[in-house]
């Protein structure tokens, strides 16, 4: 999960994103959104933390928005109307955290204005999601290469749900066409 990174980013991805984020218009209100992309296990959280660490920018990791094993679709929804248009209108922007021990939402998190937010997740740049972002960055990776390092994040609570998760992945990125929308592809297989 994000708060188990233990690789720092690659220097060469975080310079390639953060001055595109620099150079960029806010879509999302008076907020620049950089929406961090693409595979389980493709470095997503590791390039968000260090980017929005460089821009002092908060992040919002979907992680904690997904509902569930089967709610990866459903976590664009809620991430576009609790988040993004809010902020997009000025107003306050709060999601509820999914408890992924309890299968339920938990707590409120209230996300605050600011000139940068990065959001960190798989669907993060996903349509109508991906309108509010000014950068979209897609991570990508070799498959068996991703695999391994999802399990060694997540260890074995993650095992069980691996090919589920990753169908709904293909799916929504194949139906969405997120990688060919994306401002910047990277492959993280030689990371």
């Amino acid at each position: 999960m994000w708060d188990q990174i233990t690789e720092p980013a690659d220097p060469a991805h975080v310079a390639a994103v953060v001055p595109l984020a620099r150079a960029s218009e806010p879509r999302c209100g008076a907020t620049v959104v950089v929406a961090v992309d693409g595979y389980s296990g493709s470095g997503k959280t590791t390039l968000a933390a260090a980017v929005a660490a460089a821009l002092e920018a908060q992040v919002v990791h979907l992680d904690l928005i997904y509902p569930g094993w089967d709610g990866l679709a459903e976590s664009v929804d809620i991430l576009t109307t609790r988040v993004l248009r809010p902020m997009s209108e000025g107003r306050p922007a709060a999601y509820r955290r999914w408890d992924w021990n309890r299968d339920e939402w938990a707590e409120e998190h209230v996300v605050l204005p600011a000139p940068y937010v990065v959001v960190d997740g798989c669907g993060s740049s996903v349509m109508p999601a991906g309108a509010y972002a000014a950068v979209r960055v897609f991570l990508d990776a070799d498959t068996s290469l991703r695999r391994t390092r999802g399990l060694r994040r997540d260890g074995q609570t993650y095992a069980p749900h691996w090919e589920r998760w990753a169908a709904q992945e293909r799916a929504l990125f194949e139906r969405d066409g997120t990688r060919q929308r994306a401002d910047l592809v990277i492959d993280t297989t030689t990371v």
